[in-house]
């Protein structure tokens, strides 16, 4: 699950014994120092990474957990989710305190996380397990609350994710792209890597033109499906244009989710059908969109409070109980304001 480099799709561990443990550690002090993060927060990542890993070990079925950079404007930081299926927690603020354990040791673990972190995040439920979302970025860094979360994960037994996704704010325009290349391994990673740079370079328009210049720009490809969304809750609205069967829903406050249009095709093959819909889309209403690694069946009236955690909890959470190991997976979610 793991590699030497941690590149910026990030590099997946499963977490099982105090080996693995310590291999996190170390490969998240080694991304410290390629981003430069300097050598007290580095130290404080280790401790990070440390506890992360420790509770994984100690509490966890099924713990994985994954590690990659983050960027601002100015500066970088590591991230690391830990994600497990183990038995939960009642109330996460009351376990985050020292000295409230479960095991008879001193319980520092959660709160030495939360005193080192720039920022942390986390949902758990008794009997369903838990995810936590750690930044550790440089002291002068405010990263401040984000808009949206996605991650990837391969299937079983290879090493990269055709599927991937990407955000952007130009003119104005939030806009986020959800892809899922075609097949797996390294030529649907190539396909996605292809849409991902073209949409960063796309002009500043609408969903449905920036979807067309995707498809222009992946013709050497295998192709992909995609879609690209924007949420604009300024104007209650949500455009969206997609090919294939990447999916996307709309949650709005009372918990209501609405299924969005893509229609068929394939961006980089043929000449598909563009077109673009508009949806409903209140300041506290949720955009989700995944790839069919993703079983669409899971609502998220099945995870009480979830929808006020933030996005890449979210979406962390629902890669864990909706998607499957037989298949690249991709979550994205993102929100009407941070």
């Amino acid at each position: 699950m793991t590699g030497d480099a941690v590149t910026d799709r990030g590099s997946w561990f499963r977490v099982e014994a105090g080996s693995t443990a310590s291999a996190v550690r170390r490969a998240a002090e080694r991304l410290g120092t390629d981003l430069g993060l300097g050598a007290a927060r580095i130290a404080d990542l280790a401790i990070v990474a440390a506890e992360l890993t420790s509770n994984l070990v100690k509490h966890a079925d099924e713990g994985v957990l994954l590690l990659r950079p983050v960027r601002g404007d100015r500066h970088a930081g590591v991230e690391l989710i830990a994600i497990d299926s183990g038995p939960g927690m009642a109330d996460l603020t009351v376990s985050s305190r020292d000295g409230h354990s479960t095991t008879g040791t001193l319980g520092i673990g959660l709160g030495a996380i939360v005193r080192q972190a720039t920022w942390f995040d986390g949902y758990s439920r008794p009997g369903r397990g838990t995810v936590l979302a750690v930044q550790v970025w440089p002291r002068d860094a405010d990263p401040g609350p984000s808009w949206v979360g996605a991650l990837t994960r391969p299937l079983a037994g290879e090493q990269v994710s055709g599927d991937g996704y990407a955000w952007r704010v130009v003119d104005g325009r939030r806009q986020v792209l959800a892809c899922d290349g075609l097949g797996h391994g390294p030529l649907a990673a190539a396909a996605t890597e292809a849409a991902t740079e073209a949409f960063r370079r796309a002009p500043a328009a609408s969903p449905a033109t920036v979807v067309e210049h995707l498809h222009r720009a992946m013709t050497h490809t295998r192709g992909a499906a995609l879609a690209v969304a924007e949420p604009d809750p300024a104007a209650g609205l949500l455009r969206y244009a997609g090919l294939g069967n990447v999916s996307g829903s709309v949650i709005d406050g009372a918990g209501h989710r609405r299924g969005l249009v893509s229609l068929p095709g394939i961006a980089g093959h043929q000449r598909p059908v563009i077109r673009q819909y508009e949806y409903p889309f209140p300041p506290d209403a949720l955009l989700v969109m995944h790839s069919d690694g993703v079983v669409d069946r899971w609502q998220l009236d099945d995870h009480p409070g979830l929808a006020g955690r933030s996005p890449l909890v979210v979406a962390a959470t629902l890669l864990r109980d909706a998607g499957t190991r037989r298949d690249d997976a991709c979550v994205l979610v993102a929100k009407g304001a941070p």
